[in-house]
Protein backbone atom coordinates (compact mmCIF):
# COMPACT_ATOMS: atom_id res chain seq x y z
CA UNK A 1 0.00 0.00 0.00
CA UNK A 2 2.07 3.21 -1.34
CA UNK A 3 1.33 6.18 0.01
CA UNK A 4 0.75 7.99 -3.22
CA UNK A 5 2.04 11.41 -2.57
CA UNK A 6 -0.17 11.27 0.69
CA UNK A 7 2.39 10.99 2.86
CA UNK A 8 2.54 9.31 6.43
CA UNK A 9 3.12 9.50 9.56
CA UNK A 10 4.25 7.25 12.66
CA UNK A 11 1.63 5.94 15.38
CA UNK A 12 2.98 3.65 18.00
CA UNK A 13 5.16 2.61 15.90
CA UNK A 14 2.61 2.07 13.24
CA UNK A 15 2.55 4.04 9.61
CA UNK A 16 -0.61 5.50 8.99
CA UNK A 17 -1.44 7.89 6.08
CA UNK A 18 -1.34 11.69 7.20
CA UNK A 19 -4.38 12.07 5.73
CA UNK A 20 -8.07 10.00 5.81
CA UNK A 21 -7.91 6.80 4.14
CA UNK A 22 -10.67 7.82 1.72
CA UNK A 23 -9.03 10.98 1.03
CA UNK A 24 -5.83 9.03 0.31
CA UNK A 25 -7.90 6.11 -2.16
CA UNK A 26 -9.07 8.97 -3.99
CA UNK A 27 -5.87 10.06 -5.13
CA UNK A 28 -4.45 6.31 -5.85
CA UNK A 29 -6.89 3.98 -6.59
CA UNK A 30 -10.23 6.50 -7.27
CA UNK A 31 -11.96 4.05 -9.57
CA UNK A 32 -12.06 0.96 -7.04
CA UNK A 33 -15.24 -0.03 -5.32
CA UNK A 34 -15.15 1.25 -2.63
CA UNK A 35 -18.93 0.59 -0.60
CA UNK A 36 -21.70 -1.10 -1.89
CA UNK A 37 -25.38 -0.81 0.28
CA UNK A 38 -26.75 -4.14 0.69
CA UNK A 39 -30.05 -3.01 0.99
CA UNK A 40 -29.56 -0.65 -2.09
CA UNK A 41 -27.02 -1.77 -4.20
CA UNK A 42 -25.84 1.88 -4.00
CA UNK A 43 -22.09 1.68 -5.27
CA UNK A 44 -19.35 4.09 -4.62
CA UNK A 45 -16.13 4.38 -5.88
CA UNK A 46 -13.43 5.99 -4.11
CA UNK A 47 -13.55 9.16 -6.18
CA UNK A 48 -17.18 9.25 -4.91
CA UNK A 49 -17.12 8.35 -1.92
CA UNK A 50 -14.36 10.85 -1.01
CA UNK A 51 -16.83 13.52 -2.53
CA UNK A 52 -19.93 12.23 -0.08
CA UNK A 53 -17.38 12.52 2.77
CA UNK A 54 -16.10 16.24 1.26
CA UNK A 55 -20.04 17.25 1.72
CA UNK A 56 -20.31 16.28 4.60
CA UNK A 57 -17.34 17.58 6.06
CA UNK A 58 -18.33 21.08 4.66
CA UNK A 59 -22.02 20.20 6.42
CA UNK A 60 -19.92 19.18 9.89
CA UNK A 61 -18.39 22.68 9.62
CA UNK A 62 -21.12 25.10 8.69
CA UNK A 63 -23.00 23.03 11.61
CA UNK A 64 -20.36 24.62 13.76
CA UNK A 65 -20.19 21.36 15.96
CA UNK A 66 -17.64 19.76 17.40
CA UNK A 67 -19.07 16.62 18.89
CA UNK A 68 -21.95 14.96 17.03
CA UNK A 69 -24.15 12.24 18.21
CA UNK A 70 -25.11 9.76 15.39
CA UNK A 71 -28.34 8.30 15.38
CA UNK A 72 -28.89 6.38 12.15
CA UNK A 73 -29.09 2.56 10.43
CA UNK A 74 -26.55 0.69 9.40
CA UNK A 75 -25.76 2.47 5.88
CA UNK A 76 -22.88 4.34 4.40
CA UNK A 77 -23.56 7.61 5.64
CA UNK A 78 -22.56 6.23 8.93
CA UNK A 79 -18.53 5.40 8.27
CA UNK A 80 -18.68 8.49 5.65
CA UNK A 81 -19.50 10.41 8.52
CA UNK A 82 -16.75 9.30 10.71
CA UNK A 83 -14.17 9.74 7.67
CA UNK A 84 -15.77 13.49 7.51
CA UNK A 85 -15.22 13.48 11.78
CA UNK A 86 -11.37 12.61 11.16
CA UNK A 87 -11.02 15.87 8.52
CA UNK A 88 -12.63 18.23 10.28
CA UNK A 89 -11.64 17.50 14.00
CA UNK A 90 -14.80 16.48 15.09
CA UNK A 91 -15.69 13.44 17.71
CA UNK A 92 -18.30 11.79 16.66
CA UNK A 93 -20.43 9.22 18.39
CA UNK A 94 -22.80 6.78 17.12
CA UNK A 95 -25.50 5.68 19.36
CA UNK A 96 -27.55 2.46 19.57
CA UNK A 97 -30.67 2.41 18.02
CA UNK A 98 -32.04 -0.48 20.50
CA UNK A 99 -31.23 1.40 23.34
CA UNK A 100 -34.48 3.46 25.10
CA UNK A 101 -34.44 7.06 25.09
CA UNK A 102 -33.83 6.96 28.84
CA UNK A 103 -30.48 5.50 28.22
CA UNK A 104 -29.91 7.85 24.88
CA UNK A 105 -30.20 10.57 27.12
CA UNK A 106 -27.30 9.85 29.22
CA UNK A 107 -24.97 9.02 26.54
CA UNK A 108 -25.46 12.37 24.73
CA UNK A 109 -24.80 14.13 28.17
CA UNK A 110 -21.82 12.07 28.77
CA UNK A 111 -20.22 13.12 25.50
CA UNK A 112 -21.68 16.88 26.14
CA UNK A 113 -23.16 16.54 22.29
CA UNK A 114 -23.80 19.63 20.19
CA UNK A 115 -25.65 18.57 17.41
CA UNK A 116 -27.78 15.21 16.64
CA UNK A 117 -27.42 13.60 12.90
CA UNK A 118 -30.80 11.30 11.91
CA UNK A 119 -31.95 9.61 8.79
CA UNK A 120 -36.13 9.34 8.00
CA UNK A 121 -35.95 6.01 9.66
CA UNK A 122 -35.09 7.63 12.63
CA UNK A 123 -36.12 10.80 12.86
CA UNK A 124 -38.85 10.11 15.47
CA UNK A 125 -36.64 8.43 17.69
CA UNK A 126 -34.00 11.56 17.36
CA UNK A 127 -36.70 14.21 17.84
CA UNK A 128 -38.23 12.25 21.48
CA UNK A 129 -34.16 12.75 22.20
CA UNK A 130 -34.21 15.76 21.61
CA UNK A 131 -36.76 17.04 23.78
CA UNK A 132 -35.77 14.28 26.61
CA UNK A 133 -32.13 15.49 26.58
CA UNK A 134 -32.59 18.77 25.40
CA UNK A 135 -29.83 18.19 22.43
CA UNK A 136 -30.69 20.27 19.35
CA UNK A 137 -30.34 20.97 16.56
CA UNK A 138 -31.43 17.64 15.35
CA UNK A 139 -30.45 17.07 11.60
CA UNK A 140 -31.98 15.13 9.17
CA UNK A 141 -29.49 13.76 6.31
CA UNK A 142 -32.38 12.48 4.63
CA UNK A 143 -35.54 14.79 3.77
CA UNK A 144 -36.33 16.43 6.92
CA UNK A 145 -39.61 15.97 6.47
CA UNK A 146 -39.67 12.79 6.10
CA UNK A 147 -37.86 12.70 9.54
CA UNK A 148 -39.53 15.47 11.34
CA UNK A 149 -43.21 14.45 10.77
CA UNK A 150 -43.52 10.71 10.89
CA UNK A 151 -45.76 9.51 13.24
CA UNK A 152 -44.65 7.22 16.54
CA UNK A 153 -44.43 3.71 16.48
CA UNK A 154 -47.54 4.07 18.62
CA UNK A 155 -49.24 6.60 16.06
CA UNK A 156 -48.84 9.07 18.03
CA UNK A 157 -47.31 12.65 17.40
CA UNK A 158 -43.81 13.09 17.65
CA UNK A 159 -42.34 15.45 20.39
CA UNK A 160 -42.52 19.35 19.62
CA UNK A 161 -38.65 19.00 18.12
CA UNK A 162 -37.50 20.21 14.52
CA UNK A 163 -35.44 18.41 12.59
CA UNK A 164 -33.58 20.60 10.08
CA UNK A 165 -31.83 19.68 7.05
CA UNK A 166 -28.41 18.49 6.89
CA UNK A 167 -26.61 22.06 5.77
CA UNK A 168 -26.39 21.88 2.21
CA UNK A 169 -23.85 20.63 0.05
CA UNK A 170 -20.93 23.10 -0.45
CA UNK A 171 -16.92 23.00 -0.64
CA UNK A 172 -14.91 22.05 2.37
CA UNK A 173 -12.24 24.52 2.64
CA UNK A 174 -9.97 22.52 5.12
CA UNK A 175 -7.18 20.24 4.14
CA UNK A 176 -7.63 16.51 4.75
CA UNK A 177 -5.38 16.14 7.01
CA UNK A 178 -5.50 13.68 9.51
CA UNK A 179 -4.12 14.55 13.25
CA UNK A 180 -3.69 10.47 14.46
CA UNK A 181 -3.46 11.92 18.29
CA UNK A 182 -7.17 13.55 18.40
CA UNK A 183 -10.53 11.95 19.27
CA UNK A 184 -12.79 10.91 16.26
CA UNK A 185 -15.04 8.66 17.62
CA UNK A 186 -16.63 8.05 21.36
CA UNK A 187 -17.87 4.43 21.64
CA UNK A 188 -19.76 3.33 24.72
CA UNK A 189 -19.46 0.32 26.59
CA UNK A 190 -21.01 -0.64 29.56
CA UNK A 191 -18.92 -1.52 32.84
CA UNK A 192 -19.41 -3.59 36.28
CA UNK A 193 -20.50 0.14 37.94
CA UNK A 194 -23.75 0.57 35.41
CA UNK A 195 -22.44 3.89 34.55
CA UNK A 196 -21.50 3.30 30.60
CA UNK A 197 -18.07 4.13 29.69
CA UNK A 198 -17.32 6.71 27.03
CA UNK A 199 -14.27 5.14 25.46
CA UNK A 200 -11.77 7.91 23.24
CA UNK A 201 -10.55 6.42 20.05
CA UNK A 202 -8.45 8.36 17.94
CA UNK A 203 -7.53 8.08 14.30
CA UNK A 204 -4.62 6.86 15.18
CA UNK A 205 -5.90 3.87 16.95
CA UNK A 206 -8.19 3.25 13.85
CA UNK A 207 -6.02 3.24 11.67
CA UNK A 208 -3.02 1.21 13.49
CA UNK A 209 -6.08 -1.33 14.83
CA UNK A 210 -6.69 -1.65 11.11
CA UNK A 211 -3.01 -1.87 9.91
CA UNK A 212 -2.93 -4.52 12.66
CA UNK A 213 -5.52 -6.80 11.34
CA UNK A 214 -4.23 -7.11 8.06
CA UNK A 215 -1.10 -7.87 9.12
CA UNK A 216 -3.65 -11.30 10.60
CA UNK A 217 -6.24 -11.51 7.87
CA UNK A 218 -4.31 -11.10 4.92
CA UNK A 219 -5.48 -8.63 2.20
CA UNK A 220 -6.42 -9.21 -1.07
CA UNK A 221 -7.27 -7.09 -4.33
CA UNK A 222 -10.69 -7.89 -4.25
CA UNK A 223 -11.93 -8.41 -0.70
CA UNK A 224 -15.37 -7.71 -0.08
CA UNK A 225 -16.12 -6.88 3.72
CA UNK A 226 -19.78 -7.53 4.74
CA UNK A 227 -20.43 -5.93 8.18
CA UNK A 228 -23.95 -6.96 9.24
CA UNK A 229 -23.03 -5.61 12.67
CA UNK A 230 -24.16 -2.40 14.15
CA UNK A 231 -21.73 0.13 13.84
CA UNK A 232 -22.95 1.53 16.91
CA UNK A 233 -20.38 -0.78 17.81
CA UNK A 234 -16.14 -0.65 17.14
CA UNK A 235 -16.86 -4.47 15.70
CA UNK A 236 -19.45 -2.74 13.25
CA UNK A 237 -17.32 0.24 12.11
CA UNK A 238 -13.66 -0.96 12.16
CA UNK A 239 -14.31 -3.18 8.41
CA UNK A 240 -15.28 0.42 6.95
CA UNK A 241 -12.18 1.67 8.46
CA UNK A 242 -9.94 -1.08 7.23
CA UNK A 243 -11.59 -1.82 3.70
CA UNK A 244 -11.22 1.93 3.07
CA UNK A 245 -7.64 1.58 4.29
CA UNK A 246 -6.30 -1.47 2.31
CA UNK A 247 -8.52 -0.09 -1.05
CA UNK A 248 -11.35 -2.76 -0.90
CA UNK A 249 -14.41 -2.87 -0.52
CA UNK A 250 -16.80 -2.97 2.35
CA UNK A 251 -20.80 -4.18 1.93
CA UNK A 252 -23.05 -2.49 4.82
CA UNK A 253 -26.02 -4.75 5.36
CA UNK A 254 -28.44 -2.96 7.97
CA UNK A 255 -28.47 -5.43 10.46
CA UNK A 256 -28.05 -9.20 10.70
CA UNK A 257 -30.71 -12.37 9.59
CA UNK A 258 -29.06 -15.68 8.82
CA UNK A 259 -31.42 -15.93 5.36
CA UNK A 260 -30.61 -12.32 4.31
CA UNK A 261 -26.68 -12.86 5.56
CA UNK A 262 -26.62 -16.05 3.62
CA UNK A 263 -28.06 -14.31 -0.11
CA UNK A 264 -25.82 -10.92 0.53
CA UNK A 265 -22.45 -13.67 0.88
CA UNK A 266 -23.31 -15.72 -1.89
CA UNK A 267 -24.50 -13.20 -4.33
CA UNK A 268 -22.59 -9.91 -3.79
CA UNK A 269 -18.83 -11.79 -3.54
CA UNK A 270 -18.25 -11.15 -0.35
CA UNK A 271 -14.84 -13.01 1.08
CA UNK A 272 -14.79 -11.41 4.49
CA UNK A 273 -17.50 -11.05 7.27
CA UNK A 274 -17.98 -10.05 10.99
CA UNK A 275 -20.16 -11.93 12.87
CA UNK A 276 -20.68 -12.47 16.33
CA UNK A 277 -21.60 -16.49 17.58
CA UNK A 278 -25.18 -16.23 17.52
CA UNK A 279 -25.06 -15.04 14.25
CA UNK A 280 -22.80 -17.85 12.89
CA UNK A 281 -25.01 -20.44 15.02
CA UNK A 282 -28.09 -19.23 13.08
CA UNK A 283 -26.33 -19.45 9.86
CA UNK A 284 -25.01 -22.80 10.37
CA UNK A 285 -29.11 -24.05 11.08
CA UNK A 286 -30.06 -22.97 7.90
CA UNK A 287 -28.12 -25.40 6.24
CA UNK A 288 -25.82 -22.62 4.45
CA UNK A 289 -22.42 -23.71 3.24
CA UNK A 290 -19.84 -21.10 2.57
CA UNK A 291 -18.86 -20.28 -1.01
CA UNK A 292 -15.19 -21.09 -2.59
CA UNK A 293 -14.63 -16.76 -2.18
CA UNK A 294 -14.72 -16.68 1.25
CA UNK A 295 -11.74 -15.99 2.78
CA UNK A 296 -12.55 -15.77 6.82
CA UNK A 297 -15.25 -15.54 8.96
CA UNK A 298 -14.46 -12.89 12.02
CA UNK A 299 -16.34 -14.69 15.06
CA UNK A 300 -16.23 -12.22 18.06
CA UNK A 301 -18.11 -10.37 20.42
CA UNK A 302 -18.66 -13.60 22.88
CA UNK A 303 -16.66 -16.67 23.31
CA UNK A 304 -17.38 -19.05 20.66
CA UNK A 305 -18.09 -22.52 22.39
CA UNK A 306 -16.09 -25.58 20.82
CA UNK A 307 -18.77 -26.99 19.72
CA UNK A 308 -19.59 -24.34 17.75
CA UNK A 309 -16.22 -23.93 16.28
CA UNK A 310 -16.14 -27.92 15.34
CA UNK A 311 -19.32 -27.60 13.19
CA UNK A 312 -18.51 -24.73 11.64
CA UNK A 313 -14.73 -26.04 10.43
CA UNK A 314 -16.58 -29.31 9.21
CA UNK A 315 -18.83 -27.11 7.85
CA UNK A 316 -15.80 -25.68 5.79
CA UNK A 317 -16.20 -22.24 7.18
CA UNK A 318 -12.91 -20.14 7.83
CA UNK A 319 -13.31 -19.25 11.31
CA UNK A 320 -10.94 -16.77 13.05
CA UNK A 321 -12.20 -16.65 16.69
CA UNK A 322 -11.31 -13.30 17.87
CA UNK A 323 -11.06 -10.98 21.37
CA UNK A 324 -11.18 -7.86 21.22
CA UNK A 325 -12.52 -4.54 23.28
CA UNK A 326 -14.16 -1.06 22.48
CA UNK A 327 -10.77 0.08 24.34
CA UNK A 328 -8.60 -1.01 21.79
CA UNK A 329 -10.46 0.05 18.72
CA UNK A 330 -11.35 -4.02 18.11
CA UNK A 331 -8.82 -7.40 18.00
CA UNK A 332 -6.95 -8.03 20.10
CA UNK A 333 -5.72 -11.52 19.51
CA UNK A 334 -7.37 -13.74 17.00
CA UNK A 335 -7.24 -17.19 15.83
CA UNK A 336 -6.71 -18.45 12.75
CA UNK A 337 -9.40 -21.41 11.57
CA UNK A 338 -5.71 -24.11 12.31
CA UNK A 339 -5.16 -22.70 15.62
CA UNK A 340 -9.10 -23.14 16.12
CA UNK A 341 -9.45 -26.90 15.48
CA UNK A 342 -5.98 -27.90 17.53
CA UNK A 343 -7.34 -24.94 20.27
CA UNK A 344 -11.30 -24.43 20.16
CA UNK A 345 -11.14 -22.35 23.32
CA UNK A 346 -8.02 -20.15 22.81
CA UNK A 347 -8.73 -17.30 20.99
CA UNK A 348 -5.37 -16.87 18.94
CA UNK A 349 -1.91 -14.86 19.64
CA UNK A 350 -1.67 -10.97 20.38
CA UNK A 351 -1.75 -9.13 16.89
CA UNK A 352 1.04 -7.04 15.51
CA UNK A 353 2.17 -3.70 17.44
CA UNK A 354 -0.06 -5.41 20.34
CA UNK A 355 1.61 -6.14 23.84
CA UNK A 356 -0.57 -8.79 26.43
CA UNK A 357 0.51 -9.33 29.56
CA UNK A 358 -1.02 -11.15 32.44
CA UNK A 359 -1.19 -10.18 35.59
CA UNK A 360 -1.88 -11.19 39.47
CA UNK A 361 -1.31 -8.72 41.86
CA UNK A 362 0.34 -6.52 39.89
CA UNK A 363 2.69 -8.49 38.63
CA UNK A 364 3.20 -10.44 35.53
CA UNK A 365 2.53 -14.33 35.71
CA UNK A 366 4.21 -16.97 33.91
CA UNK A 367 2.97 -19.35 31.32
CA UNK A 368 -0.12 -21.48 32.02
CA UNK A 369 -1.14 -19.28 35.01
CA UNK A 370 -4.18 -17.05 34.88
CA UNK A 371 -4.54 -13.11 35.94
CA UNK A 372 -5.87 -9.79 34.17
CA UNK A 373 -5.69 -8.94 30.90
CA UNK A 374 -3.21 -5.88 30.04
CA UNK A 375 -3.06 -4.68 27.10
CA UNK A 376 -0.67 -1.79 25.82
CA UNK A 377 0.24 -0.68 21.93
CA UNK A 378 -0.95 2.02 19.47
CA UNK A 379 -4.39 0.55 19.45
CA UNK A 380 -5.08 1.22 23.06
CA UNK A 381 -7.40 4.59 24.03
CA UNK A 382 -5.87 7.52 25.20
CA UNK A 383 -8.48 7.58 28.12
CA UNK A 384 -12.47 7.64 28.81
CA UNK A 385 -14.44 10.25 29.17
CA UNK A 386 -13.91 9.95 33.06
CA UNK A 387 -10.44 10.63 33.94
CA UNK A 388 -10.76 9.15 37.25
CA UNK A 389 -11.88 6.02 35.46
CA UNK A 390 -8.74 6.43 32.79
CA UNK A 391 -6.49 6.23 36.22
CA UNK A 392 -7.90 2.82 37.77
CA UNK A 393 -7.32 1.35 34.24
CA UNK A 394 -4.39 2.38 33.50
CA UNK A 395 -1.12 0.77 35.04
CA UNK A 396 2.07 -0.12 34.64
CA UNK A 397 1.61 -2.91 31.84
CA UNK A 398 -0.87 -0.77 30.19
CA UNK A 399 -4.65 -1.47 30.26
CA UNK A 400 -5.99 -3.10 32.61
CA UNK A 401 -9.09 -5.20 30.51
CA UNK A 402 -11.17 -6.53 33.18
CA UNK A 403 -10.86 -10.13 32.03
CA UNK A 404 -8.94 -13.11 33.63
CA UNK A 405 -6.75 -15.16 31.11
CA UNK A 406 -3.92 -16.93 30.95
CA UNK A 407 -1.44 -18.19 27.94
CA UNK A 408 0.89 -20.97 26.82
CA UNK A 409 4.58 -21.19 25.73
CA UNK A 410 3.58 -20.34 22.25
CA UNK A 411 2.11 -17.36 23.11
CA UNK A 412 -1.86 -18.26 22.60
CA UNK A 413 -4.41 -16.58 24.79
CA UNK A 414 -7.32 -17.89 26.51
CA UNK A 415 -10.30 -15.42 28.06
CA UNK A 416 -11.41 -17.84 30.95
CA UNK A 417 -13.91 -15.28 32.81
CA UNK A 418 -14.04 -11.63 33.97
CA UNK A 419 -13.25 -9.87 36.70
CA UNK A 420 -16.46 -7.83 36.75
CA UNK A 421 -20.25 -9.69 36.29
CA UNK A 422 -20.87 -7.91 33.15
CA UNK A 423 -23.09 -10.53 30.84
CA UNK A 424 -22.42 -10.77 27.51
CA UNK A 425 -25.52 -11.85 25.26
CA UNK A 426 -25.73 -12.22 21.58
CA UNK A 427 -22.92 -10.21 21.58
CA UNK A 428 -24.28 -6.98 23.65
CA UNK A 429 -23.00 -6.26 26.86
CA UNK A 430 -25.27 -5.95 29.04
CA UNK A 431 -25.09 -4.15 33.48
CA UNK A 432 -26.71 -6.68 35.47
CA UNK A 433 -27.30 -3.36 37.92
CA UNK A 434 -28.67 -1.61 35.34
CA UNK A 435 -31.65 -4.36 34.58
CA UNK A 436 -32.00 -5.22 38.62
CA UNK A 437 -32.67 -1.10 38.89
CA UNK A 438 -35.32 -1.36 36.09
CA UNK A 439 -36.93 -4.45 37.77
CA UNK A 440 -36.91 -3.02 41.14
CA UNK A 441 -38.80 0.01 40.33
CA UNK A 442 -41.96 -2.44 40.01
CA UNK A 443 -44.13 -2.21 42.43
CA UNK A 444 -44.45 -6.25 42.79
CA UNK A 445 -40.73 -6.31 43.43
CA UNK A 446 -39.52 -6.45 46.73
CA UNK A 447 -35.48 -7.34 46.05
CA UNK A 448 -33.72 -8.74 42.75
CA UNK A 449 -30.52 -9.86 42.09
CA UNK A 450 -29.20 -10.31 38.00
CA UNK A 451 -26.51 -12.63 36.90
CA UNK A 452 -25.83 -14.08 33.25
CA UNK A 453 -26.29 -17.81 32.85
CA UNK A 454 -25.08 -19.86 30.20
CA UNK A 455 -27.07 -19.97 26.72
CA UNK A 456 -26.57 -21.95 23.87
CA UNK A 457 -27.68 -19.67 21.45
CA UNK A 458 -26.82 -16.00 23.15
CA UNK A 459 -23.26 -17.13 24.80
CA UNK A 460 -24.94 -15.94 27.97
CA UNK A 461 -28.28 -15.40 28.86
CA UNK A 462 -30.10 -12.34 31.46
CA UNK A 463 -31.46 -14.29 34.33
CA UNK A 464 -33.14 -12.09 37.41
CA UNK A 465 -33.89 -13.48 40.83
CA UNK A 466 -36.82 -11.73 42.31
CA UNK A 467 -38.22 -11.76 45.65
CA UNK A 468 -41.74 -10.62 45.24
CA UNK A 469 -43.73 -7.94 47.80
CA UNK A 470 -46.99 -9.33 48.36
CA UNK A 471 -48.61 -10.84 44.97
CA UNK A 472 -45.88 -12.68 42.36
CA UNK A 473 -45.68 -10.99 39.31
CA UNK A 474 -46.03 -13.15 36.39
CA UNK A 475 -42.30 -13.43 34.45
CA UNK A 476 -43.92 -11.53 31.40
CA UNK A 477 -45.23 -8.85 33.58
CA UNK A 478 -41.97 -7.90 34.81
CA UNK A 479 -40.13 -8.35 31.31
CA UNK A 480 -43.43 -5.70 29.68
CA UNK A 481 -42.62 -3.62 32.86
CA UNK A 482 -38.72 -3.24 31.09
CA UNK A 483 -39.99 -1.99 27.88
CA UNK A 484 -39.04 1.58 27.45
CA UNK A 485 -36.91 1.77 30.88
CA UNK A 486 -34.14 -0.52 28.91
CA UNK A 487 -33.21 -2.30 25.51
CA UNK A 488 -35.15 -5.12 24.54
CA UNK A 489 -31.54 -7.28 24.60
CA UNK A 490 -31.38 -6.32 28.12
CA UNK A 491 -34.68 -7.65 29.49
CA UNK A 492 -34.21 -10.90 31.25
CA UNK A 493 -35.14 -14.08 29.67
CA UNK A 494 -35.13 -16.47 32.26
CA UNK A 495 -36.99 -15.51 35.91
CA UNK A 496 -37.13 -17.12 39.14
CA UNK A 497 -38.56 -16.43 42.61
CA UNK A 498 -37.16 -16.77 46.39
CA UNK A 499 -38.37 -15.17 49.96
CA UNK A 500 -34.84 -14.05 50.20
CA UNK A 501 -31.67 -13.37 48.28
CA UNK A 502 -28.56 -15.69 48.89
CA UNK A 503 -26.02 -13.42 51.05
CA UNK A 504 -22.69 -13.90 52.21
CA UNK A 505 -21.23 -13.98 55.62
CA UNK A 506 -20.65 -9.71 55.12
CA UNK A 507 -24.21 -9.17 53.85
CA UNK A 508 -23.90 -8.91 50.12
CA UNK A 509 -25.87 -10.77 47.45
CA UNK A 510 -24.04 -14.29 46.98
CA UNK A 511 -24.01 -14.09 43.21
CA UNK A 512 -22.72 -17.47 42.56
CA UNK A 513 -25.69 -18.51 44.82
CA UNK A 514 -27.80 -16.80 42.59
CA UNK A 515 -26.28 -18.05 39.42
CA UNK A 516 -26.73 -21.86 40.30
CA UNK A 517 -31.14 -21.43 41.69
CA UNK A 518 -31.56 -19.40 37.95
CA UNK A 519 -29.41 -22.31 36.49
CA UNK A 520 -31.52 -24.65 38.07
CA UNK A 521 -34.96 -23.09 37.42
CA UNK A 522 -33.83 -23.25 33.41
CA UNK A 523 -33.89 -26.78 33.99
Amino acid sequence: MGAGGCGVRGCGGVIVPAVDPVSWRAQTTPDLLAVVDAATDERLNYRAYDRRVDRLAAGIEALGADRLAVLLENRPAVPALAFAAMRTGTSLSILNRREAVPELARRVERVDADALVCGADTGWRARELSAASGLTPVVSIDDPEEAGTSPGPDGSPDPAREVAAFPAPGEWGGEPATDPDRTVLVAFTSGSSGRPKGVRLTAGNLLASATASAFRLGVEPDDRWLTPLSMCHVGGLAPAIRSALYGTTVVIARGFDAEGTARTIDRRGVTSVSLVPTALRRLLETGWSPPASLRFVLLGGAPASPELLARALDRGVPVYPTYGTTETASQIATATPTEAADHPESVGRPLAFTDVTIVDDGRPVGPGEVGEVVVSGPTVTPGYLDSSRTAAATGEFGLHTGDLGRRDRSGRLWIVGRLSDRIVTGGENVDPATVADALATHPAVADVAVVGIPDAEWGQRVAALVVPDGDRPSADALREWCDGRIAGFKRPKTVGYASDLPRTASGTVDREAVRDRLAAERR
